[in-house]
């Protein structure tokens, strides 16, 4: 068979390899997470595009420190002193805060379980399921949420998210990713493009300020050097397939290209740099941050009803 899926000790964790090409990705059940994503070079080193953790007891250890590979949802990044309204009703988070904000949702540490996998000749797929169901948090509304991992013969990792609201009422809902990418010892030496329409401005506390601002300073590839962002842009286009991704990056002296392919429900990119400049983080967000708030790209599923979020990673050889 072309493609398997092996689970690591304790089943920790689940690796999904395409055998002719050598390219994998290994899949924590602990938050959902994305730890590598892997291709093999023209020199014959193995390159691992995602800035991970050693192993899941590290993740669990040290995910609030950065949140790499973290799930969003079901709010993301910032929301303003973890308070909204809703339904004229008015919540306040009890989760993980950064300043005044709690930030990046409920489920990055929430233990996922495995509900299917599948190999064939084409794909390896695994799915990953939680039921929420935690009224201590500040988010009363049980719902259902599933994440997919579709590794394809094109060294494409296509991450699909399927939330349910289970409850009896409405439900407010956000979705995102919060991944770091690493091609080379540090990014600035990386050559960046992607395809921003706006950006979104911020306050002092990174928080929307409700106006935007024409930003193409990265539509055409160029060498990332000491750019600093912490910022939300709009995306020109409603979705990307495999001709044009929203956004891309590559290392010559890696020899490794990656492109980012969101959907329609993805219509935001965050991306921030950390400190150590190792990495980068690209979210795609189905809204900007404190949308419980600002109400912007704010999603309300009514009980029973469904929503689902979808981005492919695809990695290429220079």
């Amino acid at each position: 068979m072309r493609f398997e899926i092996t689970p690591g000790q304790d089943h920790a964790s689940y690796i999904l390899k395409d055998n002719t090409t050598g390219t994998y990705a290994e899949i924590f059940p602990f938050g959902a997470i994305l730890n590598q994503f892997t291709i093999q070079s023209k020199n014959g080193q193995k390159v691992n595009v995602i800035d991970g953790f050693k192993d899941q007891a590290d993740a669990r250890e040290n995910i609030t420190n950065g949140f790499h590979s973290a799930k969003l949802s079901p709010f993301v990044c910032r929301l303003h002193k973890g308070e909204y309204s809703f339904e004229g009703k008015n919540y306040k988070i009890d989760k993980h805060y950064m300043g005044d904000s709690a930030i990046h949702g409920l489920l990055f540490d929430a233990p996922f379980k495995v509900s299917a996998t599948h190999v064939d000749e084409n794909k390896a797929t695994l799915s990953l399921t939680n039921e929420y169901r935690d009224n201590s948090q500040g988010f009363p509304f049980a719902f259902d949420i599933e994440v997919i991992y579709k590794l394809g013969i094109n060294h494409d990792l296509q991450v699909t998210t399927h939330v349910n609201n289970a409850g009896s009422g409405n439900m407010p809902l956000n979705d995102g990713w919060h991944p770091y990418f690493k091609l080379g010892d540090k990014v600035n030496t990386a050559a960046v493009r992607f395809d921003s329409k706006e950006l979104v401005e911020f306050d002092e506390a990174l928080l929307p300020n409700g106006k935007t601002s024409l930003y193409t300073a990265f539509n055409q590839f160029k060498i990332f050097g000491e750019t600093e962002l912490d910022n939300c842009f709009t995306l020109n286009q409603p979705s990307y397939d495999g001709t044009l991704p929203a956004f891309e990056i590559k290392d010559d002296a890696v020899g490794v290209l990656l492109g980012i392919y969101p959907d329609s429900t993805y219509p935001y990119l965050q991306i921030y740099t950390p400190p150590s400049r190792s990495s980068i983080a690209v979210e795609n967000l189905s809204s900007v941050p404190d949308s419980f708030n600002n109400k912007t790209g704010l999603i309300i599923l009514g009980s029973g009803e469904s929503r689902t979020f979808s981005t492919t990673y695809k990695l290429a050889l220079l």
